[in-house]
């Protein structure tokens, strides 16, 4: 897990791996606190492709963390793959504020895993 500046100093992709549960969501939230670090426009991309279960003990941090980047006129998009990561989202009625994306570069790109499926369809 960790912060990472890859492209910009308004982009910040956060990347984690593994189990997101009660025990290990603590350091998941430092690293979206981390990420967040600074003043100015916040864009803010969450890789959870390597993350193998999560619970709803991340919805509390990803929640802030849009908040925080809404508030500095950014945005905060999650990457993952897992039906799992999904159902959280849904079951919160959080969908509509944590749409899948299926890589870091389609977030970027604001392209959603639904909408690139449509997309790539004959």
């Amino acid at each position: 897990m960790g912060p990472h500046s890859d492209l910009f100093d308004e982009l910040r992709v956060v990347t984690a791996g593994g189990e997101l549960d009660l025990m290990s969501v603590p350091a998941f939230a430092r690293d979206l606190v981390d990420a967040r670090h600074g003043g100015g426009r916040l864009l803010l991309i969450v890789d959870l492709s390597g993350v193998t279960f999560m619970d709803g003990s991340v919805l509390d941090p990803l929640c802030a963390a849009r908040k925080d980047c809404h508030e500095r006129l950014g945005w905060l998009r999650v990457v993952h793959h897992l039906p799992g990561a999904s159902l959280v989202f849904r079951a919160a009625g959080l969908g509509d504020w944590f749409p899948r994306y299926a890589s870091t570069q389609d977030a970027w790109h604001d392209v959603p895993a639904d909408r690139a499926t449509a997309d790539r369809a004959p």
